[in-house]
C-alpha cells in the first residue's frame, strides 16, 4: 500500500511541473497572462487557458490511478491524454488555437516520467483493501494566485498572505465505506525561486492513517520549525490563564466573518493570520506554522479539505465541522465529529453537494482544540451580549 501513495507522490510531483510549466515557459506565460488584460476580447481564451491546466493536473492524477480507485470529482474531464508525446502535442494544438510552441512545451511535460523516493515510506508496508478507496483531487487550489502569479510577496512569520506560495495541489485518498481520510498528499510547486533562472522549486507533504499504522513526511523536523520566526505554540503552554491570548496562532480566510475575527482577536492577539486558498491554510497547521485553521462559510469542499485531512490525522489532528463545534455541549454533548468524504449533503445541488457546510477547523492537538474551542466560544458569547 506503501507503493500506491508513492505513486500518488509522483503523480503530485508530474502535476507540479504542469504547473510550473505554465507559469514558467514562456510561451504558455503569455497566454495566462492576457487575461489580466482588461478589454482584450481573448481574454475568455486565457481563462479558458487556465481551465485547461486544471484538467491537464486532474487528468494526469486520473489517468495514472484511475484503476486503483473509485474516484469522486468536482468536475468533469472532458480532455482525455493520448498514448504518446507526439499525439498529444497534436491535441493541445486543436486546444490551444494552434499554438504549437505551447503544445510541444506543455506536452513534453505531460510525458515525463517522474520518481519519487522518501526513506520514512520505504520503511512501511502496510495492506488496506484496495476496493475500499476513493480520491478527491483538487488539481490547482487557488487559481486566483495562480493565475496572477505575483512572485514578490513577502511572508509573516512564515506564513503567506497571497502569492505563488499559497497555490497547492491536493490529493485525498478516503474509505469509501466510512468516509474516513486515509492518505493525503499536498504539492507546494511554488517554494522557492531561483534568483538567476527565476525556476522555482517545490515541496512535497504526505500522510497516511490506517488502523494502527500513522506516519507522515515531517515525523522527524517538525520540530526544527518552531524557531523564533515560526514558532507555534503546539506542544507546552506557560501563559497564566489571564495571559491566554498567547496560547494560540490561526490562520484565517481573508473573507472570514467579522464576528468570528473578532473572537479570534482576543484569543489569539495578534497571531492570526490572513491567507489565500484553502489547501495552504491547512498546510500552515501541517507545517507547525499556526496551531488552527478556522473557517466558517460554507465555501470549501472536500476536494479541498481531504489531502490535509489525512495528513493531520496521521500527526494525532483532524478537521472538525465548525458548527456542531460551536453548537455542541462540552459536558454534556457527543464528540466532535471529524469531517467524512462519502456522503452528499441532502437537498444540494451541483457542487454545493460536496461542500463542507458547517465550516472547519483544521488541527493539530485534540487537546489543545478542546481548549480553543473553550475560549472561543467564551469570546463569541460576549460579542452576543
Amino acid at each position: 500500500m506503501s507503493a500506491i501513495l508513492r505513486e500518488l507522490l509522483c503523480v503530485s510531483e508530474k502535476a507540479a511541473n504542469i504547473a510550473r510549466a505554465c507559469r514558467q515557459q514562456e510561451a504558455l506565460f503569455q497566454l495566462l497572462i492576457e487575461e489580466k488584460k482588461e478589454g482584450e476580447k481573448n481574454k475568455k481564451f486565457a481563462v479558458d487557458f487556465k481551465t485547461l491546466a486544471d484538467v491537464l493536473v486532474q487528468e494526469v492524477i486520473k489517468q495514472n490511478m484511475e484503476n486503483k480507485f473509485v474516484f469522486t470529482l468536482g468536475e468533469k474531464i472532458i480532455l482525455r491524454l493520448c498514448p504518446t508525446e507526439k499525439e498529444t502535442v497534436e491535441l493541445l494544438s486543436k486546444v490551444l488555437n494552434g499554438n504549437k510552441l505551447a503544445s510541444e512545451a506543455l506536452a513534453k511535460v505531460v510525458h515525463q516520467d517522474v520518481t519519487f523516493t522518501d526513506p520514512t515510506l520505504d520503511s512501511v508496508e502496510i495492506n488496506i483493501p484496495q476496493d475500499i478507496l476513493g480520491i478527491w483531487v483538487d488539481p490547482i487550489d487557488s487559481t486566483y494566485q495562480y493565475i496572477k502569479g505575483s512572485a514578490d510577496v513577502k511572508s509573516n512569520q512564515g506564513i503567506f498572505p497571497s502569492g505563488l506560495q499559497c497555490v497547492t495541489i491536493l490529493i485525498g485518498v478516503y474509505d469509501i465505506q466510512t468516509g474516513v481520510p486515509l492518505m493525503g498528499v499536498i504539492n507546494q510547486p511554488f517554494v522557492s525561486q531561483d534568483f538567476h533562472t527565476l525556476r522555482w522549486k517545490g515541496q512535497c507533504y504526505w500522510g497516511l492513517s490506517y488502523m494502527e499504522t500513522k506516519i507522515h513526511s515531517l515525523q522527524p523536523s517538525i520540530s526544527k520549525r518552531n524557531s523564533s520566526d515560526t514558532r507555534s505554540q503546539l506542544t507546552t503552554n506557560t501563559s497564566s490563564e489571564a495571559e491566554f491570548s498567547h496560547q494560540f496562532s490561526a490562520v484565517i480566510s481573508t473573507s472570514e466573518k467579522e464576528t468570528i475575527k473578532a473572537a479570534l482577536s482576543r484569543v489569539c492577539g495578534e497571531r492570526v493570520f490572513p491567507a489565500a486558498g484553502a489547501g495552504y491554510k491547512s498546510l500552515c497547521v501541517v507545517q507547525g506554522l499556526v496551531d488552527i485553521y478556522i473557517f466558517s462559510e460554507d465555501t470549501t469542499f472536500k476536494w479541498d479539505s481531504c489531502a490535509p485531512h489525512a495528513i493531520l490525522r496521521a500527526m494525532g489532528g483532524g478537521m472538525v465541522d465548525l458548527k456542531e463545534c460551536l453548537e455542541r455541549n462540552p459536558e454534556t454533548g457527543p464528540d466532535l465529529l471529524q469531517l467524512v468524504y462519502h456522503v452528499e449533503n441532502a437537498g444540494a445541488t451541483g457542487v454545493d453537494r460536496w461542500a463542507n457546510r458547517g465550516g472547519l477547523i483544521a488541527y493539530r492537538s485534540r487537546k489543545q482544540l478542546e481548549t480553543f474551542l473553550s475560549h472561543l466560544m467564551q469570546n463569541l458569547a460576549d460579542t452576543h451580549t
